[in-house]
């Protein structure tokens, strides 16, 4: 049997590490329905999952968590922090659409910085496909889309920016792993969530919710995206998650007969269009 050529096994990682984000999107966008199951503060479940985030890091990858407390494996773990709880915090003050648009502007700032902090330029092919999807996230979003809550508008977009830096210090870290940036991470969003978990406590049923979001819709795919990105541009890694939001309404429609929008499903079908034909060139 033939020894596989360097070309074909980075085309097969790569190819692998598509599928990582793919699997990525799906996970991440159990989150409102799993959000609607638990009953308790926002932030207090933003802190809890994400220190059930870091119990599973810690147990299952705890041989790869070597601090080297660098510049980028600290920022990441900032960078991570502020998504995952300021994206918390701006769906209390504004709309979800809302937040969850502007959080998806993340892929404009990878696409600006990317030249200069990785060295890696995106292509005119990029530019128009970051285009198409934003104008898809519009129409995907056009009959919930507001212009109140400027405060929560404004933290969403703060969370979009930390998204990309997220995106961009987890590339940066692609000869290490950087495990050890989302285990620090979730610690901190732990940490900022503790004062609200004491003002009342779960009952069992939002428990079960709790370890599933902790699990399955924070740990899991945020290890996958870090594996992921070892593999491909920033770019490519900030795109295709974009298929997130257009999932968060199916599973709605599945286990809550919620209908959507016939704009939600024209938005819906541009995005993910433009991620299958990204995914395939």
């Amino acid at each position: 049997m033939s020894t596989p050529l360097p070309e074909e096994k980075t085309a097969d990682l790569h190819r692998r590490a598509i599928l990582m984000l793919v699997v990525t999107a799906i996970l991440w966008s159990l989150g409102g329905v799993l959000i609607k199951w638990v009953d308790w503060h926002p932030v207090a479940i933003a802190g809890t999952r994400s220190l059930i985030g870091a119990a599973l890091i810690g147990v299952v990858f705890h041989r790869e968590l070597r601090f080297t407390w660098s510049f980028d494996q600290i920022g990441a773990a900032l960078a991570y922090a502020g998504t995952v709880v300021l994206f918390v915090i701006a769906n209390k003050l504004t709309t979800a659409a809302n937040a969850i648009l502007l959080q998806y502007t993340a892929p404009i700032y990878v696409v600006l910085f990317s030249p200069w902090f990785l060295g890696e330029r995106a292509s005119r092919r990029d530019w128009l496909i970051l285009l198409t999807m934003m104008g898809g996230m519009v129409l995907f979003f056009l009959d919930e889309l507001t212009l109140d809550g400027y405060l929560g508008n404004g933290i969403a977009l703060l969370s979009g920016l930390c998204f990309a830096w997220l995106t961009l210090f987890l590339r940066r870290q692609k000869d290490v792993s950087a495990l050890p940036s989302l285990f620090l991470g979730n610690l901190l969003a732990g940490m900022i969530g503790l004062p609200f978990m004491f003002q009342s406590l779960p009952d069992l049923s939002s428990w079960v919710g709790l370890l599933l979001l902790g699990v399955v819709q924070l740990g899991l795919p945020y290890i996958l995206y870090a594996l992921a990105l070892r593999h491909v541009m920033a770019v490519e890694g900030i795109l295709i998650p974009m298929i997130e939001p257009v999932l968060n309404p199916v599973w709605v429609f599945l286990m809550m007969g919620e209908t959507p929008s016939p704009w939600a499903i024209v938005g819906g079908t541009i995005i993910l269009g433009a991620v299958i034909f990204r995914a395939r060139r």
